[in-house]
């Protein structure tokens, strides 16, 4: 891996990690991204690998310290991660569940603005990669891949442009095969290994699922 490298944008990075993906070209893959970051590169490896988009719907649990920083995930069914340092963060089990609470009527929002007219598509017997555009706790793509998980897919990959090594460890436990281009000892935040690290927003997800859904 790569120690050094820094990416133009999502998009570059998403030419990178579909060339490392390039296996599972013809083999239809379904490629499920975390919002909102990692939708564009979603799509992007998708129409390279000849697959299907969809979301795999998680919110992190900010810290009562600060939102930015992960204390545990939530996915859409409810189920909760909670991250080994969440007490130390001075996040107890009251503060979690009720953060939870929080996210997962977010999530359900989200659920109804993005695919409004469809269901999520079902991963089970399916080779479905989990791209997400980056790992800094990993606390998000290890609800995503227990989430999609007990759907029963048949192999499921993690790929990410970049992440925090212990994070990557953590996460790669959880997976069938890990793809990430480079895990950096000196990682302090996504961010830093893009030149562009510009939001995606809602209408833009919305957008790029609906096209998505009418392949």
């Amino acid at each position: 891996m790569d120690s050094t490298r820094r990416y133009k944008d999502r998009a570059d990075a998403t030419l990178a990690l579909a060339h490392r993906l390039a296996g599972y070209r013809g083999k239809h893959p379904l490629v499920l991204a975390i919002p909102r970051g990692a939708v564009p590169m979603a799509q992007g490896i998708a129409q390279a690998l000849g697959g299907e988009v969809d979301v795999v719907l998680v919110r992190k649990l900010g810290a009562p310290f600060s939102d930015e920083f992960a204390v545990g995930a939530v996915d859409e069914s409810g189920t909760i991660y909670r991250s080994p340092h969440a007490f130390q963060s001075g996040a107890n089990d009251s503060y979690i569940e009720k953060e939870a609470a929080r996210q997962l009527s977010l999530l359900r929002q989200r659920r109804e603005r993005y695919t409004p007219l469809r269901s999520p598509i079902d991963p089970e017997g399916r080779t479905v990669i989990v791209v997400d555009d980056g790992l800094a706790t990993g606390a998000t793509m290890i609800a995503a891949l227990q989430s999609v998980r007990v759907r029963r897919p048949a192999r499921l990959i993690c790929a990410v442009p970049v992440a925090a090594p212990d994070s990557l460890a953590r996460v790669a436990a959880l997976a069938d095969e890990t793809v990430c281009l480079h895990a950096p000892p000196d990682f302090a935040a996504v961010g830093q290994f893009y030149e562009r690290f510009d939001q995606v927003d809602d209408d833009e997800v919305a957008a790029i699922l609906a096209i998505e859904g009418k392949r």
